[in-house]
């Protein structure tokens, strides 16, 4: 299930983004507005619904949450950008690290209590 959230995820919501891959959940986060988006098989899917509702690409950073270790991770074929000098799966920018980081706990805020 995919859920397009700009509020916290409640825990009913984290059970169903579970069926996708189980303990792990894909996520889409635009960093400027403060959106995301949860649940899809390819984030690509994620990014296409952003876009489609108004975000800018440059604002819009794949990765994910391991739901048992609380591990958060940066790592999408979405990520790749030379134009942002960004040339891997992973966000190498440290700012843009940071804000997802952040923006992931935000949103997954039951998990990281």
């Amino acid at each position: 299930m995919i859920i397009n959230k700009t509020n916290p995820f409640t825990e009913e919501e984290i059970e169903k983004l579970k069926e996708e891959f189980g303990f792990y959940v894909k996520t889409v986060i635009d960093i400027q507005n403060k959106i995301c988006i949860a649940g899809m098989n390819m984030h690509y899917d994620g990014e296409k619904i952003l876009l489609d509702q108004g975000s800018s690409q440059i604002n819009l950073w794949g990765g994910g949450v391991d739901l048992e270790t609380k591990k958060i991770d940066f790592n999408s074929f979405i990520n790749i950008r030379p134009n942002q000098n960004n040339e891997s799966n992973e966000i190498q920018n440290a700012n843009i690290r940071d804000q997802f980081k952040k923006i992931t706990e935000y949103f997954f805020k039951g998990i990281f209590k």
